[in-house]
């Protein structure tokens, strides 16, 4: 397999995207100059890869979801977003979170056996490259180049395990996020914070020995995949589930963070957060019966943001998860992305 080079990204507003170079331009500053002068939130873009792969008739996963994103932040209000297209991601980094021929078959093509993460032409480029932003954010965010950043790709990630897909997910992307900002990057403490309205089983199992990586998630139980109990705590206590039921709207899900997660986040003390960011948690979702509306996943970013600023110098990377109807989620995005640049 063919290692792919990261592109030359300039953290600067309405960055340019050239698929060229091998590093950052924000690696040439020094990590104290980079540090004191983040430039703000990173938005980083779906490539045309992601905007046509197709998973096929009946798929939830549908390329109308990031035109929906695409659309919801390129108005006004998002003028001051730096802005980069997501690369592939470096093999290095896929083979952190999973296992060698794993990999190899996805990047071969060949049929996965899983139903709801078929194989289709485009797969892994989609899939390589919604892994790929991460690394590219965590890199941006870790060396002081952006504040804050987000990832609008697709497919997502939570559910992958490390040698299978599943739940549309081929590559864990959060997973890849959090260890490339060990590896690469020095983190000593990473934390994980999921609020799609599916448990991420898939995070929860690749880090559940792993004391160093707290993993928290908000989700409506029962619901696929069928994980998430309050008593799956991981090997170090490092699990921390807060599950809702069918019918549960801002009032619950505000209570789930504010008592069980906003504290343990805090007392972790991570190096960077990682939210894997899903909306099908919002009121009308087609694969939830949660009732959320826009506000709530402001609110809740904000809270995490204040965390962040507190203990690991506002470094926050947030990864697209689900949403599936893509008016709803166009608005979802713009609402959590515009609290992202408050920060």
């Amino acid at each position: 397999m063919q290692r792919n080079p990261e592109p030359l990204w300039r953290p600067t507003r309405r960055a340019a995207l050239t698929r060229g170079g091998a590093f950052f331009a924000a690696q040439a500053l020094s990590p104290s100059a980079a540090r004191a002068a983040p430039s703000g939130t990173l938005f980083v873009s779906p490539p045309p890869a992601a905007l046509v792969y197709d998973p096929g008739p009946g798929r939830w996963d549908r390329p109308e979801r990031l035109a929906s994103v695409l659309a919801a932040l390129a108005g006004p209000p998002f003028d001051a977003l730096s802005r980069a297209e997501a690369p592939r991601a470096p093999i290095e980094a896929l083979l952190r979170a999973h296992d060698a021929a794993y990999v190899a078959r996805i990047e071969a093509g060949l049929p996965t056996g899983v139903d709801d993460a078929p194989m289709s032409a485009g797969a892994f480029e989609a899939a390589s490259r919604a892994a790929g932003g991460a690394v590219l954010a965590v890199d941006a965010v870790m060396r002081g180049a952006a504040k804050n950043a987000f990832v609008a790709t697709r497919p997502p990630g939570h559910h992958a395990l490390p040698g299978a897909p599943m739940g549309f997910c081929f590559f864990n992307n959060a997973a890849v996020a959090a260890r490339h900002a060990m590896a690469a990057h020095g983190a000593k403490r990473v934390a994980i914070v999921d609020f799609d309205a599916h448990h991420g089983n898939g995070a929860q199992r690749i880090f559940w020995d792993e004391k160093n990586v707290l993993y928290c998630s908000t989700h409506q139980m029962p619901l696929y995949p069928g994980t998430g109990a309050v008593s799956e705590r991981g090997a170090f206590d490092n699990i921390v589930n807060a599950p809702l039921a069918k019918g549960d709207g801002g009032e619950a899900f505000r209570a789930a963070f504010g008592e069980r997660i906003l504290p343990r986040l805090n007392a972790f003390g991570p190096d960077i957060i990682i939210l894997c960011a899903g909306f099908d948690a919002r009121l009308h979702d087609p694969l939830a019966g949660l009732r959320l509306v826009e506000s709530d996943f402001a609110d809740v970013t904000l809270r995490i943001l204040e965390i962040a600023a507190r203990r690991c110098g506002g470094r926050v990377v947030s990864l697209l998860e689900g949403g599936y109807r893509p008016d709803d989620l166009a608005a979802c995005v713009a609402a959590h992305v515009g609290a992202l640049t408050q920060a």
